[in-house]
């Protein structure tokens, strides 16, 4: 039960790394944009999310935990378009769909 904690963490880190470094990239610079504590953090945030889900490893398949990873693209794109206000029209909500899906049948019955 545990190392499903950790996989959750870990896309759960690397879902925070990802939105970090979205708030990072409006400097005038690329210096500057590595240099901004958003970019920092969210950096960060994506080595601990390597731990964590390297952890998970130890006991979940990686041909569960990979596709696994796959729930942060759908978290990204609820959450950006709750945010940002990114567009959310029918193409991205198939994939979403699509994604969700193939999670719920990795999991069917597991």
């Amino acid at each position: 039960m545990i190392h499903y904690l950790l996989l959750a963490l870990g896309i759960a880190l690397g879902v925070a790394g990802q939105f970090l470094l979205k708030a990072g990239s409006d400097a005038p610079g690329i210096v500057e944009q590595f240099l901004r504590l958003p970019t920092i953090v969210g950096l960060i945030c994506y080595g601990f999310a390597a731990i964590c889900y390297t952890l998970s490893l130890r006991a979940i398949p990686l041909s569960v935990a990979y596709p696994s990873v796959s729930a942060s693209y759908v978290i990204v794109v609820v959450i950006a378009h709750l945010m940002w206000k990114e567009p959310l029209g029918l193409q991205q909500m198939a994939a979403v769909l699509l994604i969700s899906g193939g999670i719920g049948l990795l999991y069917w019955k597991a």
